[in-house]
This record gives structure tokens, sequence and C-alpha cells, in this order.
């Protein structure tokens, strides 16, 4: 028996090893749990119609002065809006799965039961647009150049990844460090391949303003700083038949017209010059489309479910400003914000307030820590408040803004905050200044009653509108007291939450830790995260990172729609339902005889 039991502690003491790639089965598509819903030789995503027309222009509005660069995938530079068109990836999702891919530019894929490794067999007939193949040296090339020049999150989101390597012209092979994280192999799924002949005498790290070479169903066809960006399908795309854009891409052309202010391209719409709009303001919304043509029919509005979770659109405090050390102050600041008000008197009651990262989800924490969470949360109770632990979520604060306001007072008093002629000094002395940064001064109407609640807590607030270009650089280096930023959620959140929370990313430019949060906590349970290995590990390890998150007042929560608002000309046909997990665009068409009813009114014919 002791033998036995020395052999078994020997056995189980033993790596892991992978399995040999010969020996496991290739499949055409990945789901992060459980199985694909379209099974191998399935003729086209649902909600696309195959024998959609084709052509016609969807023209859109690119808010901002201009861009300076055609290259989106590196630190400088502001990049050209759509460019994703461009480039197909290895693999793409359904959107009518949470999260499953399917082969694009991959034909086939194995993984390693123990996820040791994953294989991509690239589709032969997969090409570039002027004609040359797209091989594994690409892919190598594409991520080894992502990784190392391209923006942080790239880094963030493949930090799992030991080496790749090319088996053969048409096969590349990922060894993976962190086997624990099921999202990985999807993850590597979307990674936009570059043409390395292409790249070879160029600087992949500047700006540049070239029609750049990608394999995508859309070529860069103008380029037109200050004024437009257009692409043009391509006729010959190598992917056009593939099951995963049969009824898709179906534009003739893209067009995006840049203006500086959201209401100068609002009227744009109005005058025809543009053919659709997404996610208008609630005022907007409710009161901007009284124009004849919507009165006659003409113009269209839908406001389309979301099934993915609401994720955090909020006031971002910037923890790198020492002001901000103290939770005190960060959560009399939320005690400041008046959503009820807001959402009667400026949104027309057409939002529901922000509570948690996760809102819109099972994933988002709830009362108190249920015996899972606990177990992730014990480990690092020296180093949280104990309310983390005993105490109901910061979700029904007092309501009634007086005695919001009594209860900051209190926590700023505690917090060693004084008076002095009617200003909130700091501690240090000094009168508590905040400037809130924004780039469209449409929202200054929104922030000013923030600001009114502050002055009356004695906080000096101001507004600071810059342009796109200045703002984007600002927030790229960290360069804010509070601005607006967002964290957008998947139904399957994964390695992406490192560069939202992680402490590697605090100090890293045009990183998505906005807040700079360098806590060893969070950073746990962002693994804890990843490494999930069903869906209740998920949703337990999601809810114990929100409680955390929730409990350190980093940010504002401001509100949110479960929904997508479109307006459009009504020239535009699509396929009902619409899918479950997003809005695809791409599985639209242009209906010939709605077009040119829509082009006689606007010539007023």
């Amino acid at each position: 028996m002791l033998r036995l039991l020395l052999l078994l502690t020997t056995l189980a003491s033993l790596p892991v090893l992978a399995a040999d790639p010969g020996d496991v089965p290739t499949r055409h598509a990945l789901a992060l749990y459980g199985e694909p819903a379209l099974d191998e030789g399935f003729d086209h995503f649902p909600h696309a119609d195959p024998d959609a027309p084709i052509g016609g222009t969807l023209a859109r509005a690119a808010i901002g002065s201009s861009f300076d660069s055609t290259n989106p995938y590196i630190v400088q530079g502001t990049p050209a809006a759509g460019l994703g068109n461009v480039y197909d990836t290895l693999l793409t999702s359904n959107p009518n799965e949470p999260f499953t891919m399917y082969g694009l530019l991959a034909s086939g894929i194995r993984l390693d039961p123990q996820r040791h490794w994953v294989e991509f067999d690239l589709n032969p007939k997969a090409r570039f647009h002027d004609g040359t193949p797209v091989t594994a040296e690409d892919v190598v090339f594409s991520f080894e150049t992502l990784t190392e020049h391209g923006q942080p999150l790239y880094g963030a989101y493949y930090a799992g990844v030991k080496d790749v390597h090319a088996v053969d012209e048409d096969t590349v092979h990922f060894d993976l460090t962190d086997s624990e994280s099921r999202e990985l192999p999807l993850i590597l799924g979307q990674l936009p391949v570059l043409p390395a002949h292409y790249w070879r005498e160029r600087d992949f790290t500047q700006p540049t303003q070239d029609a750049l070479l990608g394999s995508g169903p859309y070529r860069i066809a103008e380029v037109d700083p200050g004024h437009r960006i257009v692409y043009e399908r391509v006729d010959d795309y190598w992917g056009r038949d593939l099951p995963v854009n049969r009824g898709r891409h179906n534009i003739g052309r893209l067009v995006f017209d840049y203006y500086r202010d959201a209401s100068v391209a609002m009227e744009a719409f109005k005058a025809g010059n543009l053919d659709m709009r997404t996610g208008s303001s609630a005022r907007n919304w409710a009161t901007g489309y009284d124009f004849p043509a919507v009165k006659a029919g003409f113009v269209k509005r839908l406001e389309i479910p979301d099934g993915q979770p609401a994720g955090m659109q909020a006031y971002v405090m910037n923890l790198r400003r020492d002001k901000f050390q103290d939770v005190r102050l960060r959560e009399a600041l939320n005690l400041a914000f008046d959503f009820e008000w807001l959402n009667k008197n400026l949104f027309y009651g057409a939002y529901q307030r922000t509570h948690s990262y996760f809102d819109n989800s099972e994933m988002a924490a709830e009362g108190l820590p249920s015996d899972a969470e606990l177990a992730l949360l014990e480990p690092h109770r020296d180093a949280l408040p104990e309310r983390v632990f005993d105490s109901p979520l910061p979700i029904d604060m007092p309501e009634e803004p007086r005695a919001r306001l009594q209860r900051a007072h209190e926590l700023l008093t505690e917090a060693g905050y004084t008076y002095r002629d009617g200003q909130l000094i700091t501690p240090e002395g000094e009168p508590l200044r905040l400037e809130v940064l924004l780039h469209d001064s449409r929202f200054e109407r929104v922030v000013h009653p923030l600001l009114r609640n502050l002055k009356r807590l004695g906080i000096q607030g101001k507004i600071r509108v810059v342009d796109v270009s200045q703002y984007l650089n600002r927030r790229g280096n960290f360069d804010f007291d509070i601005i607006v930023g967002s964290f957008p959620q998947s139904a399957n959140p994964g390695n992406e939450q490192r560069e939202f929370w992680g402490s590697k990313y605090a100090n890293a430019p045009q990183s998505s830790n906005l807040i700079g949060l360098e806590s060893p906590v969070i950073d746990d349970l962002v693994e804890r995260l990843i490494a999930a290995d069903t869906r209740a590990e998920l949703d337990t390890a999601a809810q114990a990172l929100d409680r955390v998150l929730r409990w350190g007042f980093y940010v504002i929560p401001q509100w949110h729609l479960p929904a997508t608002r479109v307006a459009f000309w009504d020239k535009f046909g699509w396929k009902e339902p619409f899918p479950e997990y997003g809005l695809d665009l791409d599985a639209w068409w242009i209906d010939p005889q709605r077009a040119a009813e829509v082009e006689a009114r606007q010539s007023g014919g």
C-alpha cells in the first residue's frame, strides 16, 4: 500500500504533458464554454441574408477635427475611423453567441486539451489585396510586431503566449504559458494579420496616411485628412463565400465624414449628407427627430436590445494625482453626483443608473459576498476594508440630495479637510481644485450639475474642453484630474481585464488603466477571473472583482441603456431577429428601390 501511495504521489507531481498536434482533432470553431452553436458546414450566420443585394453607399460621421494615421495599431497618431474593415483576423465571432470564434483566415484549429498550445491552419485561398498569399510567417510577424511595437493592449491581451512559430507555410503554432486562461486561444483568433512583405521596408511605429495593404472585405479608396476617409468593397475579396461572410459586407462604399461637433453632424444627417447615426444622446433621441423627413417616413429609428453587460461609463478619477489617494474623498465625490436629477431633467428618463462594472449580467455583485466570493476575498482580508466583507454594496446611498451632501461633508471632515472662506481646504492646507477634461462641448451641460454640488461642498471645479487630438494626447499620457471614461464588458470578460485594472499598465502610455490602479488584490482577482474553468467560477471571480472595485470608489458611475439607438434614412435592409449579443451592421444592405426613393426626396424630386 505504501508503495502504491508513493507511486500515486509521484505521478500527481509530474507535469501534465501537452498532446502531440497530430493526435488532436481539427475544429472549425472554438467556444469558451460548451460547444459552438453552428456545426461544421453551416452555410451562413442566422442573422445574415446570403441573397442580400450588393452595392450602394453608407455615409456616417466621425467626430473630431481630423486624423493623421491610417495605422490603428500603434501608440502614435490619431487613427482614422473604420480601419478595422481593411484587415482580416484568424477567427471571427458570431454575435448570436456569448463568445464563440469561427474560422476566417484560419480554416482549422487544433487546441491542446490542457491548453498548452494552439495551432491554426490558414485557408490556402487567403490573399492580401495585392494577390500575395497570407502565410504563417505573416501571422508570426503580426504577433511579434503588435506585441512589441503596438498599443499596450496587445501586450496585455497576449501576455500568456510563450512562443509563436510557423510549422509550415499554412500552419502557425502558439505555445502558451498561461494554460489556465480559457480565453487565450480564442482571443489569439482576434489577431489582425498584417502583410510582412508590405511592412518590410516601412516603419511600423510611425503614423502614415498611406492606403495600407490588408486582406479584409474593404480597402482604403480615399484618404482626405480633415474631411473624410472612404473604403470600397473588394469585389474579388478572397473570403466573400466563407460561411462567416456570406450575406455580410454587402455595402459598396463606407464613408466616414469628419465633423468637429456632433451637433453639426446632426444637421448633416437631417440634410441627407449622412445616412446613419448610432448612439444619439437622450435629448437628441427625444427631441431631435421632428424634422419633415421623419414625419414623411423617410427617416427611421430603432432601439435594438443589447444582451451584453452594460460595462462602466463613469467620471474616472486619476489616482496618479495625490489628491485622490484618500478613499473618503472619492466616496464624497460619488455622493455629490445626482443621477436622478439628471435623468429627469436632461435625459427624459431614458437611462438606468450604472452601479456595477458588469451591470445587466449575472457577473454583477449583489448584497453580501457569497461563500464562493469569500473564498477569493479572504486571503486579502488584511488589505481590504472590512465593509467589503460585512456591508451591502454602496447602491442605496441616501437618495435625497441634502442627505447625500451631508454625508459627503462628514466624510471630508473625517478625512481632515477644513473650510476657509467657504472653500474646502486639503489636509496640506491648499484649496481643493478639480478639473474635468472633455472633448465634446455638449457634455458640459451634464457636468455642470456635478460641479454645482461640488461647489456646495466647497470644492472648486471647472471644465476644460480641448480638441480631440489634444484630448487623446492628454488621455494617453494620463494628464487629467477627472475624465469621462468607459470600460466596456463582454459576456465573457478575460485578458482585457489586465489592461483595465492591472498594475503593469498603470503607467503604460495609451493603456486602458485610466484610473492608475496598482493593487496586488485586484491583480490577483483579475488572474482568477482569467483562469476560471467554468461559467460559475467566472461569474464568482467577476463578482469579487466588481465588489472590490466598487468599494474603492475609483470612479463615479454614470448611466447606461441596454440597447443601441440607430437612426437612418430608410434605404437599408436587414434580417430579423437581430443577433443577441451585438449589432452587426455588416449584415445590413442597401435596398436599391428604397435608396432611389430616398435620393429623390433628398434632391427635392
